[in-house]
Formats: structure tokens, sequence, C-alpha cells
């Protein structure tokens, strides 16, 4: 996609809100909105295409201001766009109902929501954002399984998932992330997927505080669909050169008391778009396990895989992907791809936890969808 085509469709999406909102406002909103609106015009799509800038300084001012307006004209545009709805509903209303005692109420409503939506939009954003830069709160979470040993019950797996390290996500972000992680003392760390936007090269250093994780059988990662638009096989590198292990289609066997967990992986649910090597195989992950194991754990970046997770023979599977939709109203998108959006699911004899995710993608912005650091309990059904 062209930066020309990119600056075309930015400055049409908002020349619609400045045309619809900008006549209602008075002197000041009007120029106000309209500064707004020619900043954003020009930063959002500057933002898509940040990483071609050599200049590390330039590239995350750029990079910040242009996510910033990403998420404050995305409210803008979504309240435009409903507010013209509802005037046009009742605009048909009043056509078929020429006595309708409402139609009086249509140009005070016209303003006065011309200059609510400014308003909202701008106080979801900064919500937004304080809930997007804080540290994920800890989602304590128990899984009934069926027939778990006693060895197992109560086995924890401390699950991140979608930090999205990157242009606004960097090193003292993730630490904050790994001292919350430590302090759990989970049996296991799980790395969803997701973990990073650009390559080794630039974020090796922002990654680096994964190496102090903490759990009593180590950290364990499969890949997101963004680990293939970043360098998946240097990363890959890297993350076992920081100790977190990478479950591409296999398995280990976690003891406790005596008893075995298995805990497999798989590469992402389109890996092998990218590299058919990584093809996502939950049998293949499953394949020469034990089979006396007290549970079976699958972690698979994209919830979709979980049709295939319960053929195989998984107790549980752990995703990530969807970030719970991030903020209204893209959570209403996510089942048009993914059959969960976020929280413990079954489907048959699978147990199914979607995280939230822990950092964010793209606007630094979260509203109605918390993020998360999930600590999972195992306990037996019968509990």
């Amino acid at each position: 996609m062209s930066l020309g085509f990119l600056f075309a469709l930015s400055a049409l999406v908002h020349a619609y809100v400045g045309w619809r909102l900008a006549p209602y406002l008075p002197l000041w909103g009007f120029w106000g909105l309209g500064a707004v609106l020619t900043a954003s015009a020009l930063l959002v799509p500057l933002s898509l295409v940040a990483f071609r800038l050599r200049d590390r300084r330039a590239k995350a001012w750029v990079s910040w201001s242009g996510l910033l307006f990403m998420g404050l004209f995305s409210s803008l545009f979504v309240l435009t766009l409903g507010r013209d709805l509802l005037l046009g509903l009742a605009h048909g209303i009043q056509w078929m109902t020429s006595g309708w005692p409402g139609r009086a109420l249509l140009a005070p409503f016209a303003s006065l929501s011309a200059q609510a939506v400014p308003l909202l939009a701008l106080l979801a954003s900064l919500l937004g954002f304080l809930n997007a830069r804080r540290t994920a709160g800890v989602v304590r979470v128990d899984v009934p399984i069926a027939g778990l040993p006693q060895a197992l019950h109560g086995f924890t797996i401390a699950q991140i998932s979608d930090i999205h390290v990157g242009p606004t996500i960097r090193r003292g972000y993730l630490q904050a992330i790994v001292d919350r992680v430590n302090a759990l003392q989970a049996d296991a760390v799980a790395i969803t997927g997701d973990l990073v936007d650009g390559s080794v090269a630039e974020l090796a250093e922002h990654v680096a505080p994964l190496a102090a994780l903490r759990s009593r059988h180590g950290s364990f990662f499969v890949t997101g669909n963004h680990e293939y638009y970043s360098g998946v096989h240097a990363w890959i590198d890297e993350l076992r050169r920081l100790d977190v292990a990478v479950l591409l289609n296999e398995h280990v066997v976690l003891e406790r008391n005596g008893a075995a967990l298995v805990l497999a992986g798989v590469a992402d649910h389109g890996a092998h778009h990218f590299d058919p090597a990584h093809r996502s195989d939950p049998a293949k992950a499953l394949a020469n396990a034990p089979a006396h194991a007290g549970v079976k754990v699958l972690l698979a970046h994209q919830p979709r895989s979980a049709t295939l997770a319960v053929e195989a023979g998984f107790d549980l599977q752990l995703s990530g992907h969807t970030h719970g939709g991030q903020f209204w109203p893209w959570n209403l998108f996510v089942p048009m791809q993914q059959p969960y959006t976020a929280g413990l699911h079954r489907l048959r004899e699978l147990s199914i936890y979607v995280s939230r995710g822990t950092g964010y993608w793209g606007p630094p912005k979260r509203f109605g969808a918390p993020s998360e650091i999930t600590h999972l309990r195992l306990v037996s059904a019968a509990d």
C-alpha cells in the first residue's frame, strides 16, 4: 500500500468527520476540531511507515504522536458514524410521520450531539491511554480439569500475551510485567505470542527483561502472527538465548510430586503462509507424549486452534490474539474471526482460556478491555 494512498484515505475519513461535526460547533470548536483533524490526517498515516525513518528521535515522535491521534480519531469516527445513524433514523421517522412531536427536537439534537462527540472521544481516549499504559493487573482463574491427579491440583501457570514490544512499548514497560509475574511464584510461565512488533536488531534491548522471568519449571513461548511480520527465526534464536523455551509443534513434560503434565505449543494458526515448516499442528505437538500424563495443556496464539486441539486430546488451551477487542467497538468484530474473545470457555472436553493481552497493539488505548497477567490454577473438576 503506497504512502499516497494512505494519505488520500486518511484525508477522506477525516474530512467526513469534519464535515459532519464542524458546522454545528462554536467558532473556537470549529477551529480546534479543524486543527486536530488536520494533524491527525497527516500523522496517522506517517505513523504506519515510521519504521522507515533512520533517526531514532524522529521515529519515536512520529510513532507516538501518530498512534495517539489514531486512538482519538477511531473514537471520533465511530461516534460520528453513530450520530449520523441516529439522525438518519430520526429524519426517516419524521418523513413517514409528518406530525411526529419530536421533529422540533432534531435541530437541538444535531447541535448538542456534534458538540458531545469530540468530548466523548477525548474522554474515552484519555481513559484508554491510562488503562493501556498501566502495568497489567493479575487475573486469577481456577480451571477445573476432569481426572486431575491430586499431585497436580493447584499447579499454576502465569500467562502473558500480546505485549507488542515496539514503537510505544519499551524495556521499562516489559520490566514491570516481569516483576509482577515473578511475584506470583508460578509453576510455569506461558507467553502466548505477539511479543514484538519489530526486528531483533531494533528491539533486543527492550525484550531483554524476559531473561529475568522466574518460575519453578521455566518460561515457554509460542509464536503469534506478529512474530512472522518481525523476523520470526531471529526472534526464536533470541528468545532461546534469553532462556525462554520456544515450542514449535512440540511439547515438554513437567513433573510435580511424581505426576506428569504435558505442556505443548504450536506455531501461529497462519504460520505456514510465512514458513511451511511452521504449519500449526496440535496433533504433532502431542506426538509421543507419555500416555500416563495427568493433564495436557496447549499454548496456541489464536483461539481458533481449539477445534484441532480438542481432536488431538488436550485438556486445556491457553490463547491470546484478540486483546479482548482492546477498545470499543472493535470487540464487537472479534467474533467474526475468532470463536472466543476473552475469558474461560468450553469446547467439549477442552477448556479454553483467552487472555485479553498484557500490552496493546497500535494506539496506546484500552477501553472496556483491560490488560491482564493471568494466574491460572489447575483444580479437580469435582472441587
